[in-house]
């Protein structure tokens, strides 16, 4: 896409939120409030919708943003590395507006209460029946991580998810924990459920043996007149971030030569607009958009940013928008292109936050949910506890959802040190809430969810945590694996992000010692990647939370007192509110 400088800033004011001047519909009823937050004038002649990061969440549910998302050297001070207030500053968002609540931390609480849940796909499912009717032709793109996230899509083996998005309209998907159901399930799902009606695309996954390509690259399809192709690019790191036996036959990577090869050629086959499809996380969108060129667009996912201002990247021979529409259901992308003379020649960009209290639940959808919940619903909603305190997962370094979970590994396993993965799917609840087992299963569900009691030297620990640290904040975003940073219980230590790989972790002490390096210590965790832990006979961790949770006295939880890093460099830093 190539554009002015004038047009750039143009098209830079245009990308804002819908509603920029929502506090005129602050205290307007439900109703109003839609209807300003949601009725978006058409634009153009080609649209795509965009969600993204799903994680099976078929009910509106809470989800806090984080108040660390830190940005280091050139990403500093840069979307998608900004919160709270430097977000809705740099967005020209109103604090206190239903799009601040949507986007950040603040007052998070009583913003909850204030404005209910987000999500659910009876919503989202009225919301894409909006924009579609104001966009005929408009393609929906589903970004992945879809099939996993609950306890209803563990026990159907993903079916949920596929019977609801065929239901909800999605025309092209990518994926990454999707791969987690094993490569027989995947296929299976491509090539029976969606075929005829779901394409699912990714130009970086080939064969182990030839490089044949697994799934299309790469879809052409026509919108009012105009060829649109769809690229699919799926987390690259998914056999070193998921466990490898689960796809062994497949190879990954980010193949940024391939995606070159790939855009070319549908530019060749009479593309008139590019996009990719990414569930790269958006640093690495972001690299990409700067060294491949020819896309118009990259609608990415992974990393869970809900971004209300697209980015234009500037390359070689034009700039690419980069989006990236959130998570767990909370957010719907639309993004319009005018195309004239078989090329992009302007965009319009919109962020719409999914409030179940100002959109009704579509009928048919509602219905299937609620056929799909039946056989479990007694099963989801025992109450386990009630939680005194508010519990979240989102962050860099911890969240009191994660230490819920690290201190009841250590109690019942009488562990001096727990590990919880830094994965960023899981939803909130508000304090006085009853914890269920549906919550407990929406931080923990995956089909290697197995607790684990390990032996580890001291050196074995900085090494982890070293080795996790640089996943996060290596300064090239193509060595970067998404996720956040291991949740630690019971060991206090420093952080340095802006430091080199092996440097950044320091200060490593329990109980107030510091950890030596040849000392062996009880360590637990879950979620082992290694293919062995599957025949150890380990139970699963939500069954040792269960078991913690039900001993509690009065069935009342606490709140979590948080465990987290010192971080010792690159503050302050407008990705830092903590």
């Amino acid at each position: 896409m190539n554009l002015s400088k004038r047009e750039f800033m143009q098209v830079m004011g245009a990308g804002t939120m819908a509603g920029l001047g929502m506090g005129t519909y602050a205290n307007a009823d439900a109703a109003t409030a839609a209807n300003g937050l949601y009725d978006i004038p058409k634009f153009g002649n080609v649209s795509f919708l965009h969600m993204t990061d799903c994680h099976a969440q078929l009910k509106p549910i809470y989800f806090r943003e984080p108040s660390i998302n830190l940005g280091l050297g050139s990403m500093k001070g840069n979307l998608p590395h900004l919160v709270g207030e430097h977000l809705l500053k740099f967005a020209n968002i109103r604090p206190g507006t239903s799009e601040a609540h949507a986007l950040t931390f603040l007052n998070y609480e009583k913003a909850a209460a204030r404005y209910g849940k987000v999500g659910g796909f009876a919503r989202l499912a009225t919301l894409i029946k909006r924009m579609r009717a104001s966009r005929p032709g408009s393609l929906l793109l589903d970004g992945g991580d879809t099939w996993q996230g609950s306890g209803t899509c563990l026990w159907t083996n993903g079916q949920d998810m596929v019977d609801a998005c065929k239901l909800l309209g999605v025309d092209v998907m990518t994926g990454h924990w999707e791969f987690t159901l094993g490569m027989d399930r995947v296929k299976e799902i491509v090539e029976k459920d969606f075929a005829g009606k779901v394409e699912f695309v990714a130009q970086n996954i080939k064969t182990q043996d030839f490089g044949d390509p697994v799934f299309k690259p790469y879809v052409i399809k026509e919108m009012n007149g105009v060829p649109c192709a769809i690229i699919g690019q799926a987390f690259p790191y998914t056999p070193i971030a998921n466990p490898r036996y689960m796809m062994a036959d497949w190879a990954f990577g980010i193949q940024e030569e391939n995606m070159q090869t790939m855009v070319n050629e549908a530019r060749a086959k009479g593309a008139q607009v590019v996009v990719v499809l990414s569930h790269n996380g958006m640093d690495v969108d972001l690299k990409m958009a700067s060294r491949v060129t020819g896309i118009d667009a990259i609608m990415g996912g992974h990393t869970h940013d809900g971004m209300p201002v697209a980015t234009l990247v500037t390359n070689k021979s034009g700039k690419t928008i980069v989006t990236n529409a959130g998570s767990n259901g909370k957010f719907l992308g639309v993004l319009d292109f005018e195309v004239k003379e078989k090329r992009v020649a302007d965009f319009r960009y919109k962020l719409l936050p999914v409030f179940s209290n100002m959109l009704p639940a579509d009928k048919e959808m509602d219905a299937l949910i609620t056929k799909i919940r039946a056989p479990y619903e007694s099963k989801l909603n025992e109450k386990l506890g009630i939680s005194e305190g508010l519990l979240y997962r989102r962050g860099n370094f911890n969240g009191t959802g994660d230490q819920l979970l690290i201190d009841a590994l250590m109690d019942v396993q009488s562990a001096e040190i727990a590990f919880s993965p830094g994965f960023r799917w899981g939803t909130t609840l508000l304090p006085g809430q009853s914890i269920t087992r549906e919550w407990l299963l929406d931080m923990t569900a995956t089909t290697y969810s197995y607790a684990t009691v390990t032996e580890m030297t001291g050196e074995t620990i900085k090494t982890v945590l070293e080795d996790v640290c640089d996943n996060l904040f290596n300064p090239d975003p193509y060595y970067q694996q998404g996720g956040d940073m291991v949740r630690v219980g019971g060991l206090q230590y420093q952080c340095n992000p802006t430091a080199t790989m092996g440097k950044r972790i320091e200060e490593m002490r329990l109980n107030g010692k510091l950890i030596e390096a040849g000392k062996k210590y009880k360590v637990a965790g879950w979620a082992p990647v290694a293919e062995e832990a599957r025949s150890q006979g380990n139970k699963q961790v939500w069954d040792v939370v269960e078991q913690w949770l039900k001993t509690q006295p009065n069935g009342r939880i606490k709140p979590r007192q948080l465990n987290a890093p010192k971080i010792t460099g690159g503050l302050p830093n407008p990705g830092y509110a903590a």
